[in-house]
This record gives structure tokens, sequence and C-alpha cells, in this order.
């Protein structure tokens, strides 16, 4: 999808959103895409966010022992290298579903131009467009700022699933950056998808040091959930040069920054 239909996507989801007509949701949304609403009434409004208190939580669709891959980011704008990545970790892992996590900011960078969850949500779920790919923004009902939240309240209220961390090569590189983030280690095994330009860069990190000793040979990867965390795997296949940064540039009209090599 090119970086002008995502910004329409963007600005539509940001449009439906903020007239708060459900119908408008369902009339916007592309055939065989799940509108937000109907992604949200999938299970029973009996989640509730972090200190109990507000509107009940509701998350996508899941049941007792499903495999679970947790793909987060502010998804601005998403885009094919995303599907790609969540497609290589469903085959790789076995993976029942992926739920990709729209954030509603990232702590490490400036959200000052960060465009409306609502519309970041639509976009994803444009791009997505696979019936196992879940996008859902439920971060910002609980009130989660870091991942190690998320995945803290995820563990306690959805204790019979079996979720793993999906990231890419580049942000592993920085992973050592992410609040509380030797705790997420403990919490969840990390599945690493490799990127253009990334490889070394990640495993001789902070955060891939760290993981080195808990690694699983690429062929295990399916025994990746039968590890206690720290367990982590990381995993090749085709590439996107595609990038958020990349797509961001061509909105402003700045054709002259490119991905990096594959």
């Amino acid at each position: 999808m090119g970086a002008g239909i995502v910004a329409d996507v963007l600005r539509l989801g940001s449009r439906v959103i903020r007239s708060n007509d459900n119908r408008a949701l369902r009339r916007n949304a592309r055939p065989g895409i799940l509108p937000i609403m109907s992604i949200s009434g999938l299970v029973p409004p009996d989640w509730r966010p972090v200190g109990g208190r507000g509107a009940p939580v509701r998350l996508p669709s899941r049941a007792s022992g499903l495999r679970i891959g947790l793909f987060g980011g502010t998804f601005n704008p998403p885009h094919e290298g995303h599907r790609l990545a969540s497609l290589i970790a469903m085959s790789r892992l076995g993976l029942d579903r992926v739920w990709w996590l729209v954030t509603p900011g990232n702590p490490l960078k400036d959200n000052n131009s960060l465009p409306p969850l609502a519309g970041r949500m639509a976009a994803a779920r444009a791009i997505a467009n696979h019936p196992r790919i879940d996008v859902t923004g439920f971060e910002a009902d609980i009130g989660a700022r870091y991942t190690y939240d998320t995945i803290s309240w995820l563990k306690r209220r959805c204790p019979d699933t079996e979720f793993v961390w999906i990231m890419g090569a580049d942000n592993l590189a920085g992973f050592h950056r992410w609040q509380r983030w030797r705790e997420i280690a403990g919490m969840v095994a990390i599945a690493v998808i490799d990127r253009p330009a990334s490889t070394l860069k990640a495993t001789h990190g902070r955060g891939g040091q760290f993981l080195a000793r808990h690694r699983l040979r690429e062929h295990e990867a399916r025994l990746l959930f039968n590890r206690r965390p720290p367990a982590f795997v990381f995993l090749h296949g085709p590439r996107s040069d595609l990038s958020s940064t990349y797509l961001r540039s061509i909105e402003r009209g700045e054709p002259g920054i490119r991905p990096p090599p594959g």
C-alpha cells in the first residue's frame, strides 16, 4: 500500500472515530476487514483496566490454550513489513493468532505529531487484512504506558493463553532502553524477526547479549513455548525494506530519505 493511501486511511479513521457513530465505522470498513467495534465485541466485557477502574476492557477473540503473538508499536504508519513479520512469526512459531497492539504513544519518542489512535488502527486493519491478525488498541483502555505493564496485565487476566512477544531486529538493538526490559524477558518468550541492516546491531546490543544465553536455534522455533522465559529465537526470512520512518518522509515530501539496504 502506498504512503498516500495509508495517509488517507489514517485521516479517515480519525474522522470516523471523532463522529462517535458506530454505523460510520461499519460503512467505511473494507470488505473482509472487521471494523473496530466488531473486533471489540468478540469477547465478553469482563476485563477491567489497571486499578480496576473505568469501563470494561475488551480484547480480541481468544480461547484457552491458544498461542498468540503480540506485535506492538505505534504503526505510524503500518506497512507490508509489519504484515510480513507477522506471517513469518505465525508460520515459524505455529501461532494461532497475532495481535497488533497499536499503542497510544512511544515513551522513547516524541509523540506530538503522532496521528490519533483510531486512524492508526484503521490503517493497520487495512494493511493486515488477514483472518488471524487482530488489531487492537486496548493499551489505551487499560492505561498502559510501557510494554511491561501490558504484558503483566495480559498474563494476569489471560492465564490460560500462551503469549510470545514479537519484535523486529531493529527494536532488539534498543531493547535495553525499554522500561524494565529484563523483567519483560523474564515474563514472556521473545521472537525477533530479522530486519535490513539490523542483524549484527541487534545481536551485539545489550539486549541481544543478555538474551544470547537463552537463545534457541532457529529450527527449534516451535519449542519456544516449551521453554520457561527468558527464551528467545531469531528468525530469518524474506525482508521488507519498508519502514514507517521512510513512509513518513514520503508523506512530508522528502524522497531523498531511503530505507536501509537489504
